[in-house]
């Protein structure tokens, strides 16, 4: 089934819209670059005169060109060693802001009685606030080690494992659908880049916001123009 532009900057493949919102049970996000404006790493790197360096591994990692995500980060991550904590916290005020349509996507899901999920291959500092801003129910997110007030270049293991990726994502995706006693097809994925796929490839509507061509190909809707909101255009 080819796709169809719906309106204009909004496509659909694979379904015929309007559905309704209140099918779905759980809607999940992406963080950087999907629910807020920037990816978090690269604004930290600036901090450190690295952000081409870091910029440049994120921007080939979100186009599918270096597969391990995991070892992506890491290469990030180490390169963001003695960077003050307190760069993060003038990141999340100076440049971090909401994508357009983000908080109206979030109001009208929860309004329709969905559970939000935020699931980022970025990290926590950021995940957790941005989690408050919106009233998001779950965020899973990379945690980032620290010591003396420094980043260390290291990432820290938690519970689940140690670096939220692709296979990660997937598996919070449906962990938390089944917590909910909720199946695949009852959720909602959005994300833009390469790492999202596993999860929007599960979920019974995948959506593509501003995304690499390889994500909008795959996708069941690709917001192309305009803010988040867009999506609510396609459900009723």
């Amino acid at each position: 089934m080819s796709s169809t532009e719906f309106a204009p900057g909004l496509v659909v493949q694979r379904f015929t819209p309007p559905l309704a919102l209140a099918d779905f049970k759980l809607i999940a996000f992406d963080m950087d670059s999907t629910l807020i404006n920037i990816e978090c790493i690269d604004e930290i790197a600036d901090a450190v005169g690295k952000k081409a360096e870091v910029a440049a591994i994120t921007e080939a990692t979100m186009r599918g060109e270096i597969k391990d995500f995991k070892e992506s980060l890491r290469r990030r991550v180490a390169l963001l060693e003695g960077v003050p904590v307190s760069a993060l916290q003038q990141v999340y005020d100076e440049r971090l802001q909401l994508n357009p349509g983000a908080s109206e996507l979030v109001a009208a899901c929860k309004a329709a009685s969905l559970k939000v999920l935020l699931v980022s291959g970025g990290f926590t500092f950021f995940a957790n606030r941005v989690k408050a801003r919106l009233g998001i129910d779950f965020a899973r997110s990379n945690l980032l080690d620290e010591a003396d007030g420094q980043l260390t270049g290291r990432v820290v293991q938690q519970a689940w494992g140690d670096i939220c990726d692709g296979a990660e994502k997937r598996r919070t995706l449906l962990e938390v659908a089944s917590l909910l006693g909720a199946s695949a097809q009852e959720c909602i994925a959005v994300g833009d880049g390469a790492n999202d796929l596993p999860m929007m490839g599960e979920a019974g509507l995948s959506v593509a916001f501003h995304a690499k061509p390889k994500v909008r190909e795959q996708a069941m809707v690709a917001i192309n123009e305009g803010g988040l909101d867009r999506l609510l255009e396609l459900l009723r």
